[in-house]
Protein backbone atom coordinates (compact mmCIF):
# COMPACT_ATOMS: atom_id res chain seq x y z
CA UNK A 1 0.00 0.00 0.00
CA UNK A 2 1.32 3.20 -0.55
CA UNK A 3 2.17 4.93 2.33
CA UNK A 4 1.58 8.32 0.48
CA UNK A 5 -1.74 8.16 0.29
CA UNK A 6 -2.69 7.24 3.83
CA UNK A 7 -0.79 10.20 4.68
CA UNK A 8 -2.63 12.33 2.12
CA UNK A 9 -6.03 10.92 3.45
CA UNK A 10 -4.75 11.42 7.00
CA UNK A 11 -3.78 15.13 6.36
CA UNK A 12 -7.35 15.49 4.31
CA UNK A 13 -9.49 14.16 7.30
CA UNK A 14 -7.77 16.41 9.57
CA UNK A 15 -8.06 19.35 7.78
CA UNK A 16 -11.62 18.66 7.17
CA UNK A 17 -12.04 18.09 11.30
CA UNK A 18 -10.28 21.74 11.91
CA UNK A 19 -13.33 22.88 10.20
CA UNK A 20 -15.57 21.88 13.09
CA UNK A 21 -14.87 24.25 16.33
CA UNK A 22 -13.88 22.39 19.30
CA UNK A 23 -14.92 23.53 22.80
CA UNK A 24 -12.22 26.05 24.31
CA UNK A 25 -11.06 24.91 27.44
CA UNK A 26 -9.66 27.29 30.16
CA UNK A 27 -5.45 27.84 31.43
CA UNK A 28 -3.22 29.47 30.50
CA UNK A 29 -0.51 31.12 33.61
CA UNK A 30 -1.02 29.81 37.22
CA UNK A 31 -4.28 27.93 36.57
CA UNK A 32 -2.91 24.50 37.32
CA UNK A 33 -2.53 22.97 40.58
CA UNK A 34 -0.03 24.26 43.19
CA UNK A 35 -1.09 27.98 42.22
CA UNK A 36 -2.83 28.38 45.91
CA UNK A 37 -1.94 31.50 47.52
CA UNK A 38 -0.18 33.29 44.18
CA UNK A 39 -2.32 35.73 42.17
CA UNK A 40 -5.22 35.96 44.40
CA UNK A 41 -5.76 39.36 43.87
CA UNK A 42 -8.52 41.21 41.59
CA UNK A 43 -8.66 40.34 37.99
CA UNK A 44 -9.77 42.55 35.82
CA UNK A 45 -11.74 40.10 33.82
CA UNK A 46 -12.53 37.97 36.43
CA UNK A 47 -15.95 36.85 38.43
CA UNK A 48 -18.63 34.31 39.77
CA UNK A 49 -20.88 32.47 37.55
CA UNK A 50 -24.94 33.38 38.58
CA UNK A 51 -26.81 32.29 36.60
CA UNK A 52 -27.04 29.79 33.12
CA UNK A 53 -29.45 29.72 30.51
CA UNK A 54 -30.27 27.40 27.59
CA UNK A 55 -30.98 29.39 24.21
CA UNK A 56 -32.55 27.04 22.07
CA UNK A 57 -31.18 27.55 18.62
CA UNK A 58 -34.12 28.37 15.64
CA UNK A 59 -31.71 26.66 13.23
CA UNK A 60 -32.62 22.68 12.35
CA UNK A 61 -31.42 20.32 9.47
CA UNK A 62 -32.37 16.49 9.06
CA UNK A 63 -30.68 14.37 11.14
CA UNK A 64 -27.78 12.74 9.49
CA UNK A 65 -27.04 16.01 6.68
CA UNK A 66 -23.87 17.00 7.67
CA UNK A 67 -22.17 13.49 8.27
CA UNK A 68 -23.83 12.67 4.40
CA UNK A 69 -22.57 15.76 2.53
CA UNK A 70 -19.33 15.23 4.47
CA UNK A 71 -19.17 11.75 3.33
CA UNK A 72 -19.88 12.68 0.02
CA UNK A 73 -17.16 16.00 -0.26
CA UNK A 74 -14.88 13.26 1.62
CA UNK A 75 -14.95 10.37 -0.69
CA UNK A 76 -14.48 12.43 -3.69
CA UNK A 77 -11.74 14.65 -2.20
CA UNK A 78 -9.48 11.29 -1.54
CA UNK A 79 -10.51 9.45 -4.69
CA UNK A 80 -9.72 12.74 -6.69
CA UNK A 81 -6.19 13.10 -4.66
CA UNK A 82 -5.30 9.49 -5.21
CA UNK A 83 -5.87 10.21 -8.83
CA UNK A 84 -3.86 12.74 -9.31
CA UNK A 85 -0.77 11.30 -7.11
CA UNK A 86 -0.98 8.40 -9.52
CA UNK A 87 -2.50 5.48 -7.16
CA UNK A 88 -4.23 2.18 -8.30
CA UNK A 89 -7.70 1.75 -8.63
CA UNK A 90 -7.53 0.25 -5.64
CA UNK A 91 -5.56 2.87 -3.49
CA UNK A 92 -7.92 5.39 -5.19
CA UNK A 93 -11.32 3.17 -3.61
CA UNK A 94 -9.53 3.38 -0.46
CA UNK A 95 -8.59 6.76 -0.73
CA UNK A 96 -12.22 7.33 -1.15
CA UNK A 97 -13.33 5.31 1.96
CA UNK A 98 -11.01 7.00 4.33
CA UNK A 99 -12.13 10.37 2.75
CA UNK A 100 -15.98 9.00 3.53
CA UNK A 101 -15.54 8.33 7.22
CA UNK A 102 -13.26 11.60 7.45
CA UNK A 103 -15.70 13.43 5.77
CA UNK A 104 -18.85 12.19 7.64
CA UNK A 105 -17.04 12.80 11.03
CA UNK A 106 -16.08 16.43 10.26
CA UNK A 107 -19.84 17.04 8.40
CA UNK A 108 -21.61 15.79 11.94
CA UNK A 109 -19.68 17.88 14.03
CA UNK A 110 -20.14 20.98 11.75
CA UNK A 111 -24.19 20.49 11.74
CA UNK A 112 -23.86 19.69 15.95
CA UNK A 113 -22.33 23.60 16.02
CA UNK A 114 -24.54 25.20 13.75
CA UNK A 115 -28.08 23.86 14.47
CA UNK A 116 -27.00 23.62 18.54
CA UNK A 117 -27.78 25.12 21.39
CA UNK A 118 -25.70 27.27 23.07
CA UNK A 119 -25.53 29.28 27.01
CA UNK A 120 -26.05 32.45 27.97
CA UNK A 121 -23.46 32.51 31.13
CA UNK A 122 -24.08 35.77 33.24
CA UNK A 123 -21.14 36.77 35.27
CA UNK A 124 -20.75 38.92 38.36
CA UNK A 125 -17.34 40.49 37.66
CA UNK A 126 -14.82 41.52 40.44
CA UNK A 127 -15.55 44.88 39.83
CA UNK A 128 -19.11 44.55 40.19
CA UNK A 129 -20.12 44.44 36.55
CA UNK A 130 -22.58 41.90 35.13
CA UNK A 131 -22.18 40.64 32.14
CA UNK A 132 -24.14 37.86 29.53
CA UNK A 133 -22.02 35.93 27.19
CA UNK A 134 -23.04 33.78 25.06
CA UNK A 135 -21.76 30.52 23.84
CA UNK A 136 -22.33 27.11 22.25
CA UNK A 137 -20.35 25.11 25.13
CA UNK A 138 -19.83 25.06 28.62
CA UNK A 139 -16.51 23.60 29.04
CA UNK A 140 -16.70 22.56 32.59
CA UNK A 141 -18.04 26.25 33.68
CA UNK A 142 -21.39 25.44 36.39
CA UNK A 143 -23.85 28.19 38.52
CA UNK A 144 -20.92 29.63 41.48
CA UNK A 145 -17.73 28.69 39.50
CA UNK A 146 -15.32 30.98 39.54
CA UNK A 147 -14.17 32.10 35.87
CA UNK A 148 -12.61 34.28 33.70
CA UNK A 149 -13.95 35.80 30.48
CA UNK A 150 -11.37 35.63 27.58
CA UNK A 151 -11.65 36.33 23.93
CA UNK A 152 -15.64 36.28 24.78
CA UNK A 153 -15.69 33.23 26.49
CA UNK A 154 -16.49 32.26 29.81
CA UNK A 155 -13.60 29.70 30.99
CA UNK A 156 -12.87 27.69 34.33
CA UNK A 157 -10.12 29.98 36.14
Amino acid sequence: MNIRLIAIGAAASLALAGCATSPGYGGGYNSGYGNAGYNQGRCADCGIVTRIDTVASNRTAPAATGAILGGIVGAIAGHEISDHTGGSKGNQNVAAVAGAAGGALAGNRIQQNVTGDSYDIQVKMDDGRVIVVNQKDLGGVRENTYVRVVNGRVVVR
